[in-house]
């Protein structure tokens, strides 16, 4: 069972993922509000994955990506983002993003997604 950190500023976008995630076997090790407390997260729960919204306050998802792969460098990481961000997409790609999910979130694409990260 993999182990899930999910960062998200908005709580129920959290627990959305969080319900779609216990629902099918991932475990839930944590959650952040914003990217300074998920790069914090991650060194204290060393998940084996990370869903990072994008637009947060304090650090955006981009540049906690970023942080996280500065500690681990195998730290799989998938995006979450709103339609019409795809150039925050590609940017987080870039920096050592996984893969990505679209909000409103899918649970079908949501489980593909998080399912071939945690095998890879």
């Amino acid at each position: 069972m993999a182990s899930v950190l999910i960062v998200d500023d908005a709580a129920f976008m959290r627990m959305m993922i969080k319900d779609i995630l216990t629902k099918n076997d991932f475990e839930i090790v944590g959650e952040a509000a914003n990217g300074q407390e998920a790069v914090e997260k991650f060194k204290e729960l060393s998940p084996d994955i990370v869903t990072m919204d994008i637009t947060m306050p304090e650090k955006d998802g981009i540049e906690a990506l970023r942080d996280i792969k500065n500690i681990d460098p195998n730290a799989k990481v998938i995006m979450c983002s709103a339609m019409g961000q795809q150039a925050m997409v590609i940017d987080a790609i870039q920096s050592g993003a996984k893969d990505f999910i679209v909000k409103p979130f899918q649970a079908d694409r949501v489980i593909e997604a998080l399912q071939k990260v945690a095998n890879s």
